[in-house]
């Protein structure tokens, strides 16, 4: 994982931290209303329109997206942290299926913190993965 932090803003390494540790217990423990209660606001607002805004509203959306998905994790490539903001791009696997085969779903998630370092609003933007033979280049997304 590549990580963009400077090492003397203490505030930006605690929101990197959060946002790390928000990820590993709301997906990959899948524990989502436990995470959202842990390290979202209350009050906290939704960009994505899919999703109900506020912190309980998202802990029960991906509390009934896992009962479907056992095998749905998350996968953190890059994160930078800035003051109030965290960036993440990030492969999203089982999000829409089980099957072992499945890509995924990249995405880059903005957050912005509060001064204790909880999530208060949220924007992403997300792509399926597609299967290597079919794309026009052989880059990848991450």
């Amino acid at each position: 994982m590549l990580t963009i932090v400077d090492a003397n803003d203490r505030r930006a390494i605690r929101n990197k931290d959060n946002v790390l540790a928000f990820y590993d217990m709301m997906l990959n423990q899948q524990k989502p209303e436990e995470a959202c209660t842990k390290y979202l606001d209350p009050g906290y607002i939704q960009h994505n329109p899919a999703i109900p805004t506020g912190a309980a509203g998202l802990g029960k959306f991906f509390a009934e997206v896992i009962m479907g998905r056992p095998k749905l994790h998350v996968k953190v490539h890059r994160i930078i942290a800035s003051g109030d903001c965290v960036w993440a791009h990030v492969n999203f696997l089982n999000l829409y299926s089980d099957d072992d085969a499945d890509l995924g779903v990249a995405g880059v998630d903005i957050f912005r913190m509060d001064a204790e370092g909880r999530v208060i609003e949220h924007w992403d933007a997300l792509q399926a993965v597609p299967d290597p033979k079919t794309s026009a280049n052989t880059n990848g997304m991450f």
